[in-house]
Order: structure tokens, then sequence, then C-alpha cells
């Protein structure tokens, strides 16, 4: 007698929101549009993937505490400060502080999914980071598993 083994069938759900920040630098919670996405993806296990699809922005994962916050742009500020003359500058563009900042805090994020929960730990919160903002910039919420 052969046993036939049921393959799970894989969904995906792609979900894009946009940013227009009221400031250059901004730090902003976006766990809450993350949960939204998962639960209408209806995916119970699998993974997501949430990724700032410009590159003056960065999705990170840390504590939802705003001296922790403070400190990552005071950080970011000293590593690449805003105003020297980047080469970058040559472009026309004066924006190449943000395009380092990017570098140091990554574009993207990939989270677990499991019984229909995002996997975080106690203290993780989701965060769109803004570099060059005050314009509108998208973020990519793609959720693969079954």
């Amino acid at each position: 007698m052969k046993i036939k083994k049921e393959v799970p069938k894989i969904k995906a759900h792609t979900y894009y929101h946009t940013f227009n920040t009221e400031n250059k630098r901004e730090y902003i919670n976006m766990t809450d549009i993350v949960r939204r996405q998962l639960k209408e993806s209806g995916i119970t296990e699998g993974m997501m993937l949430v990724s700032a699809m410009h590159i003056t922005a960065s999705v990170y994962v840390n504590d939802a505490e705003s001296g922790l916050i403070e400190d990552i742009d005071n950080w970011l500020q000293k590593l690449a400060p805003e105003g020297p003359d980047y080469n970058h500058h040559r472009t026309g563009e004066v924006n190449g502080d943000a395009h380092l900042k990017n570098l140091l805090m990554h574009n993207q994020t990939v989270l677990p999914v499991t019984g229909g929960r995002l996997d975080l730990g106690p203290w993780q919160q989701i965060y769109y980071a803004e570099f060059d903002g005050q314009r509108p910039k998208k973020v990519i919420i793609k959720i693969i598993g079954e």
C-alpha cells in the first residue's frame, strides 16, 4: 500500500506601504502594520520579508524605547554625519549621509511566522528608519508560507 504524502500548499502575500515623513530623519514603529498584513495573509507558518524600497531608508528590529531610538540616531550621525562634502554630492544629490546610514542599518529584515503569529522576542518591534525623507517612500511586506 502506497502512502500518499500531503504536500503543503505554499501561499504568498505582498503588500506595499508608503511612508511620507514630516522630517528628514524619522523612526517609525511599523509593527502593527506588519501584524495586520500577516493576519490578512492567512499564513500560519512561514517567513516574512520587510524591506525598504529606497536606498536612503532602512528596516530594523529593536526595542521601542525613545532613549534607544535617540541613541541610534546619535550613533548614525557620528558615523555618517549630515553635511560633509561626500563624493556622492558631485552628482547633484546632497544625501550621501543617508546612503551610508542605510548601509549601517540595512534595508530589510526577515521574520519568522509561527502559529499564525509574528514570532518576535518580548521587546522586539519592527521599525522603518527614514534618512532622507519628506517625500513618499515605499516598504514591501512579502509573506511566504502555508
